[in-house]
């Protein structure tokens, strides 16, 4: 007999062994009650009295779908994120909350349309990062009861009707030209000073002109082409211009 009682409470040992993974924790209940926490290892578990649940406490990533929300100033937009949590406290996860990967998913839907609903387009389009902040913020408090650590949170896309999309790409294109006007403005403006300052200079200046002319026809010389160049001296050019004059008066 005794054998036979020593085999039934081996083959009852063997199967009350569970195994916990180093990536998980284990919640134990007796009788229904929680009684502790199962730790990476081998653990027992009696059967009839016992039961437990596995709690995955890696960082999960939750894709939060397309949400239609309006923003503060009244413009259709869709949405959507993902959230990166992970369990800090399993017994919480598994007695406070019934499903806490479906619960944290509605909650961050929910907290994401109100959030849009609280800023205008020029913010959630320029500011994504700080709306990302505060979605993080608003469902790390609530998760908190649940035993639930908010990791980061990141908006994926934010898709704008397709006529807005167009306004908005006009803008965008006449604001480039706009700066393309300015910058060309600028840069004539800057030309014309640098030219205005050198012609002062070769005036201010004897010889400088006769130099500068000598340059320019070494250039022209070396440039590989049929173009005949024929030089004046300036005092020529200076006599015309002041025999012309005469004729004038």
């Amino acid at each position: 007999m005794w054998p036979t009682i020593l085999i039934v409470l081996f083959i009852i040992v063997v199967f009350s062994i569970k195994q916990i993974n180093q990536y998980e924790r284990g919640v134990k209940f007796t009788l229904g009650k929680f009684t502790s926490m199962m730790e990476p290892g081998w653990r027992l578990v009696w059967p009839v009295f016992q039961t437990y649940q596995k709690v995955d406490i890696r960082i999960k990533a939750v894709d939060v779908p397309d949400q239609n929300a309006i923003t503060r100033d009244n413009v259709s937009v869709r949405v959507n994120a993902v959230i990166y949590y992970k369990v800090g406290e399993a017994e919480k996860a598994i007695i406070e909350v019934e499903n806490f990967r479906y619960a944290i998913s509605q909650y961050a839907q929910t907290t994401m349309r109100n959030i849009v609903g609280e800023v205008t387009l020029d913010e959630l389009l320029s500011n994504r990062d700080k709306i990302a902040d505060r979605i993080k913020e608003i469902v790390d408090k609530e998760t908190d009861a649940w035993g639930l650590k908010v990791q980061n949170v990141e908006l994926k896309d934010v898709s704008l009707p397709p006529d807005l999309e167009r306004t908005i790409g006009k803008q965008a294109e006449a604001e480039r030209e706009k700066r393309a006007v300015i910058i060309n403005s600028e840069g004539e403006l800057a030309a014309s000073e640098n030219l205005s300052k050198a012609a002062e200079m070769l005036a201010k200046t004897p010889g400088a002109l006769h130099l500068r002319t000598l340059q320019s026809v070494n250039d022209l010389s070396s440039d590989q082409s049929n173009t005949v160049v024929v030089m004046l001296p300036v005092e020529v050019l200076r006599a015309l211009e002041g025999y012309s004059k005469k004729e004038d008066k």
